[in-house]
């Protein structure tokens, strides 16, 4: 496919910005990520941008590219599924420590292994995102430099996230870190690194949660309405975690508490609300990433609760050896190895999405839009997959 995007409005105008952020963070503030009445986070003052800032964000947006990381290192072992992408390992996995694998979503396996590295000293601090602390709705980023900082941005946010609006700042400080964010956010930060070397300087450990899609922030409000309750009087507002998968919870100034099953909070697919280019997303997996974790769910929903474990996917000889390290210093436990039917099952709209993908892609061409140009996916032999999942 051939970019035909001249600047990078023409990605936001066509529906396939994503808000990660990475626009505030090249400008160094002059462009600001804000809420929109969609519910959607997106660039303002855009036209502020230089060409050279331009041409970063048209190489880096992953409105615009996406491309599977392909591992510097070769090895035998590799295999290759044209939805889970290239993997070392399929294998459930939770979190050595009991209360982050309450605390945290499904089984805290990312959590755990960022706090392996912080213990470690292989990096200095997480980038992650967490509630923000006055509107605990929303979300932001954070650089988490302790074991209680990281357990505290623990736990999926759903909704709108920018992890990328501080990104560039992140590399500046000439440390070395990990990023834990959405595949799309990890696809942006793996197009940046061809151009900017301080990526993979710096940026030591990409870990990606398996994404289901962003929600618009109008889904979350919708939940506030049927709660009784407005957003400027929450003091809490937890998605999911203290179980898996937990409750979601909203807590007031005034003491008041509500709480809200996960399942109705999901159960309707075409209620689910997200962002338009999540509709078209060629890597929803975490491709780009060491290591992805998963719900694992058969059927590809959970039927009530459990002590949480997650299905893990390793895309690189790092992640690896991440979580071989994670093992033996016992943050993490591995439970039973798993195969693509099993994982297929537990993710089933992920199967069905990566299917329909061509057909969406030969939309937007009628539309007049470019779709993402995709490079490493395999597109072509998802025709051939199967999905043993009965709605």
């Amino acid at each position: 496919m051939t970019l035909q995007y001249p600047k990078i409005i023409d990605v936001i105008q066509n529906g396939l910005c994503i808000g990660c952020g990475l626009c505030e963070s090249v400008s160094d503030g002059l462009v600001s990520m804000q809420m929109n009445t969609q519910g959607s986070i997106r660039p303002t003052n855009i036209d502020v941008l230089t060409d050279q800032q331009q041409e970063v964000l048209l190489n880096s947006c992953p409105g615009i590219r996406v491309e599977a990381r392909s591992d510097t290192e070769s090895s035998a072992t590799i295999q290759h599924d044209p939805v889970w992408g290239k993997y070392y390992r399929l294998q459930k996995a939770w979190s050595g420590t009991s209360n982050t694998r309450f605390q945290a979503a499904t089984g805290g396996v990312l959590t755990s292994l960022s706090i392996h590295l912080l213990e470690e000293n292989k990096i200095n601090f997480v980038y992650h995102i967490g509630a923000n602390p006055i509107k605990p709705l929303r979300n932001q980023s954070y650089k988490s430099r302790t074991n209680p900082e990281v357990i505290s941005n623990c736990s999926s946010r759903y909704g709108p996230t920018s992890p990328l609006d501080g990104f560039i700042q992140a590399l500046e400080m000439q440390e070395p870190f990990a990023i834990i964010a959405k595949p799309c956010d990890l696809n942006a930060v793996h197009n940046l690194s061809k151009i900017d070397p301080r990526v993979n300087q710096y940026c030591r450990y990409r870990l990606a949660m398996v994404c289901g899609g962003q929600s618009r922030l109008t889904k979350s409000w919708k939940v506030l309405d049927e709660m009784g309750l407005a957003e400027d009087e929450l003091t809490v507002f937890r998605y999911r975690g203290y179980g898996n998968p937990g409750k979601i919870r909203a807590e007031t100034t005034d003491g008041r508490t509500r709480e809200y099953e996960y399942n109705s909070f999901w159960e309707d697919e075409n209620n689910w609300d997200i962002e338009t280019r999540c509709k078209f997303c060629p890597d929803a997996l975490g491709a780009c990433a060491d290591v992805a974790a998963a719900d694992f769910w058969p059927g590809g929903f959970p039927v009530g609760e459990d002590a949480g474990f997650n299905s893990i996917i390793t895309h690189t000889l790092q992640g690896e050896d991440l979580v071989n390290a994670a093992v033996n210093s016992r943050h993490l436990i591995l439970g039973d190895r798993l195969d693509i039917d099993e994982m297929n099952n537990s993710q089933p709209h992920q199967v069905r999405k990566k299917q329909a993908l061509l057909s969406r892609f030969k939309g937007l061409k009628v539309c007049q839009i470019t779709p993402i140009e995709t490079l490493g996916y395999l597109l072509g032999e998802l025709t051939q997959i199967k999905c043993n999942h009965k709605e």
